[in-house]
């Protein structure tokens, strides 16, 4: 998603004047205002003025970046249509495990070469930019015999050839490059709109949402066609891309079409919010989700309807964008946050999470020329990203993790780069540094920049979209460039959704399309709303250089603040006045208003045969909403204090790297830790050796082929037997270390919480080698490699080492009898998971399964602990929240003993990154696949 090009801070807001195609010259006059407050206000004292020479060096780290990402794309992937940047490889479609929805975007048409064109012109890549065009002409095929996403292929493709001939033809006139170029980028852009126009053949003019490059969409062979739903965005993003393809060659079919679609959606808008729902029926214009926000599934709706007045210069696509924008700051604008409500009820929040795509909005929100909301959004997601780096793919409106992957999305640098525009505060030029900095440190591999898998701990997926390339080091690039850094004048063009260049001067060429302003036919409106210029400078940014600042101040510590210890409401209602809510460790099963204050909250106190007490919440039979949370609070204290008695230190996860060849330490598996044995964090070399599976599997008896055990680590069966007793008997063998390998067939800790082995009740301590838990999934990465190369060594430790100083020992490491044997150049198959390895666990997840503990103020009494109706999933879950604020340094870590197969334990933890953990190969969480799936 991509903001407005040029000046970007105006469209409405301010005074009157002329409307249609010439406001043109008023906006390029704004651009040069924009650009004058920005002297003034980056020029005042206080304001923290960042150095030319500062900037100069971050716009220089900006383009080695783009250099590392784009040279190991054509390096390793071209012709492919993306890097899988921790394997070193092309993504072709139909060739690895499909990622469901998010592979529609992929066409066999070297997606990110063409998503990148304009971007190298952009950075000053003239010379790479001719060579890529040379390409793209020779090499790329669009008739393809493959299912493509409509508003994907348009943003991202359709858009990259037009972005493409834009600059190109710019270059030619200049001339000192293209010469040769004769409009073939057009040519292609013309091939592909033909191509998609077969989707629009439905009643109400919206497109299917895919079609078949080769046979169309009803085409006995299409394999498309069948669908009966769109999102909004996907049919109302496509007005700036065709109206172009229609201007730049003098055919209005394709303008005709998007604007047809426009119309449809703008006529089943509901009347009396003026919101859209996120998802509609293309044959009868029946919302089908009726939820409505400014996020995913809508998005870039509002922005092309702003955009289209922009470039087309039609006065209804302003009067529809300020009817849709009235709505959303009278609804969905809750300063600082922006919250989905019902269509149809307004006035009700749909849910209690945002999305990280809403971080376009305050970019949208200068071109429309609102700068206050468009500060207090964009400081609030800066918190949020302090806090965890990146944001998140959603987050709740206290702030914790809802889904934690982060694709390396580039819609909070876009609306960085639009509010450092409008008001010059350096401010915004240390956030883009930060942004900077965060993708080297955390997102940067050596073959170029992997996705998050999980911001809370920093595992990779093997993930580089071509929208990274297309959007993100364009804006970065753009924030610290001077006037003098670029080689056009930007202020001449207007991004689209995606961030290519479409050219001002297309609003006056090919005007084909007859502008009958439809807007009134359909509500009465408020003239007062609508503002035909772009809005007076003096106004937006008064002559105070700390404008930005005193909207930002208040907004500092949004993140931190949002977890207040409030009073318990439970012990307000027993009339005891304010004082602290009753705490975990303060409880005794004996006291009668303690056990009040549990009624209240929903939790009930059962006890059992066994002496122990059993506490169970169940959420609706509390007092009210608020006395359930702070059940749930009681309740996450208890595990926290259950676990804190049952191991006095919480154990972060450990690491299994393989690092024998073809692997060299690329390979790195999150494993469960026991609480028995070496601590592998005080023995930072862990332990090395090659892996042996013994006999008899499970372990659980004594070792009937110790010589193929000793000196190995052994791998073993889970079941049958405590942990404690096959760690003493592969130790009795001779290994120097274990490793559980789960029987439930098909677990993965993408899909599970992970735990640690609990021991056996006895004294351990006669254990003394390491011991590490795998997952089914993780485990038989291990087993196929034994079984395709033999001799596979492993690492067991902390945290993944560095893989370079694994290879620096390699050959003295492998036995010469398998030297031989180990030659094969490739790395383990994407369909492997590579987990995530963490240093410290981080206070971000609880557990409600059954545990035992002893109340502190009991000695008999036991108590076990279930959350019926609030479960918490652990952080390795798909699309799992973060629990509700706690006070602690830890969260608790369930004990899991072979006995107890039905408990687990979630653990989070906070990551160490370094670019050399190659973490997850398996893409299976995507964020758009949830986001589709959610349901109130």
């Amino acid at each position: 998603m991509s903001g407005a090009a040029g000046c970007q801070g105006g469209g409405g807001g301010g005074g009157g004047g002329e409307r249609g195609p010439r406001w043109r010259r008023p906006w390029k006059l704004l651009a040069l205002g924009l650009l004058s407050a920005s002297s003034v206000l980056a020029a005042a004292p206080g304001a923290g003025a960042m150095s030319k020479e500062e900037k100069r060096r971050l716009g220089n780290q900006v383009l080695e970046m783009f250099d590392h990402a784009y040279s190991n794309y054509m390096e390793h992937a071209y012709p492919a249509d993306e890097l899988m940047p921790l394997t070193c490889r092309g993504r072709v479609r139909g060739q690895e495990p499909s990622r469901g929805d998010v592979d529609d975007a992929l066409g066999k048409f070297s997606l990110t070469l063409i998503d990148t064109l304009d971007t190298l012109v952009v950075l000053n890549k003239t010379k790479e930019f001719e060579e890529a065009v040379k390409k793209v002409i020779k090499d790329v095929n669009l008739d393809n015999d493959i299912v493509v996403s409509v508003f994907e292929t348009n943003i991202r493709v359709l858009g990259g050839l037009l972005g493409g001939h834009s600059v190109a033809i710019m270059l030619k006139e200049k001339g000192d490059f293209m010469q040769w170029y004769n409009g073939e980028l057009l040519h292609m852009a013309k091939e592909l709109g033909y191509k998609l126009l077969p989707a629009f053949n439905t009643t109400s003019g919206l497109p299917y949402p895919r079609v078949n490059l080769k046979f169309g969409v009803r085409h006995p062979e299409a394999r498309t066609g069948t669908e009966t739903d769109t999102c909004t965005a996907c049919a109302g993003t496509l007005i700036l891309e065709f109206a172009a393809l229609s201007r730049f060659t003098g055919t209005s079919i394709f303008e005709e079409y998007a604007r047809k679609a426009l119309d449809f959606i703008w006529e089943k808008r509901q009347r009396s919010s003026n919101l859209v729902g996120v998802t509609i029926n293309i044959h009868t214009g029946d919302w089908v989700r009726k939820d409505s926000g400014v996020g995913a599934g809508i998005d870039s709706y509002y922005e092309y309807l702003l955009k289209a007045y922009v470039l087309l210069g039609d006065d209804s696509f302003l009067e529809r964008f300020n009817t849709h924008y009235d709505a959303i700051m009278r609804y969905i604008s809750q300063p600082p946050l922006l919250l989905d409500v019902h269509i149809h009820k307004p006035m009700l929040n749909a849910r209690t999470w945002m999305d990280s795509l809403l971080a376009f909005f305050p970019g949208l929100q200068v071109l429309k020329g609102d700068i206050r909301p468009a500060i207090e959004t964009h400081e609030m997601l800066y918190q949020v990203i302090k806090k965890h780096n990146f944001l998140p793919e959603a987050f709740t409106t206290d702030f914790r993790v809802h889904w934690a992957q982060h694709p390396l999305r580039p819609e909070f640098a876009e609306s960085t780069y639009f509010l450092y525009k409008a008001t010059g505060d350096p401010y915004y030029l240390e956030v883009g540094k930060t942004l900077i900095e965060n993708l080297n440190k955390y997102a940067r591999v050596p073959c170029g920049f992997a996705a998050m898998k999980d911001v809370r701990t920093g595992s990779h997926e093997d993930r580089m979209d071509s929208f990274f390339l297309a959007e993100m080091f364009k804006y970065l690039y753009l924030l610290f460039a001077d006037k003098e850094d670029m080689i056009f004048d930007i202020e001449d063009y207007i991004f689209t959704t995606e961030a290519h260049l479409l050219p001002l001067w297309l609003s006056t060429t090919n005007q084909t399309i007859s502008k009958k302003n439809t807007t009134t036919e359909y509500t009465e409106l408020d003239d007062s709303n609508f503002d035909w210029t772009c809005p007076n400078t003096q106004i937006l940014f008064p002559n105070d250089p700390m404008f930005a600042q005193s909207i930002r101040e208040p907004l500092k510590n949004v993140v931190d603040k949002s977890c207040p210890r409030g009073i318990s409401r439970v012990e307000e209602s027993l009339g005891s006045g304010p004082k602290p809510p009753l705490r975990a460790r303060d409880f005794m099963a004996s006291n009668p208003e303690h056990l009040e204050i549990l009624k209240k909250m929903g939790v009930s106190l059962i006890h059992l045969k066994d002496g122990r007490v059993q506490l169970v919440q169940h959420a609706v039979q509390a007092a009210s909403s608020l006395d359930a949370e702070d059940g749930l609070r009681f309740m996450q204290e208890m595990i926290e204090l259950s676990s804190q008695q049952q191991k006095e230190q919480q154990l972060p996860p450990r690491a299994v790297q393989i690092v024998s060849h073809p692997f060299f330490g690329r390979v790195v598996l999150t494993a469960g830790p026991a609480q028995f044995g070496m601590d592998l964090s005080k023995h930072k070399a862990g332990t090395r050796g090659f892996v042996a599976t013994i006999k008899p599997y499970n372990g659980c008896s004594e070792i009937t082929n110790p010589e193929a055990v000793k000196e190995k680590i052994a791998l073993m069966q889970r079941g049958q037997c405590m942990f404690a007793e096959k760690a003493r008997n592969i130790q009795k063998a001779g290994a120097i270390g274990g490793i559980v390998i789960d029987d439930n067939e098909g677990s993965s800790s993408d899909t599970a919480p992970l735990f640690q082995m609990a021991g056996d009740g006895k004294n351990t301590d006669d254990i003394t080698i390491p011991m590490l838990f795998l997952f089914n999934k993780e485990g038989n990465i291990i087993l196929d490699a034994i079984q395709e190369y033999e001799a596979v060594e492993v690492l067991l430790s902390d945290k993944a080492k560095d893989r370079d100083l694994e290879m620096e020992n390699m050959d003295q490491k492998l036995p010469e009898s398998d030297s031989n044997k180990q030659n094969s150049e490739e790395a383990i198959s994407a369909s492997q998971d590579v987990g995530a390895v963490s240093e410290e666990p981080e206070d971000d997840s609880d557990v409600t399964d059954p545990g035992s503990f002893p109340p502190a103020d009991a000695d008999s009494d036991s108590v076990s602990i279930s959350n019926q109706d609030s479960y918490i999933p652990g952080s390795d879950e798909a699309g799992a929240s973060e629990p509700a604020c706690t006070q602690g340094d830890h969260q608790p870590q369930e004990q899991k003993t072979e006995t107890e197969s039905d408990s687990k334990v979630n653990w989070d933890s906070k990551v160490q990154p370094m670019e050399s953990i190659l973490a997850d190969w398996n893409e299976d969480i995507e964020a758009f696949e949830m986001m589709e799936k959610d349901e109130l």
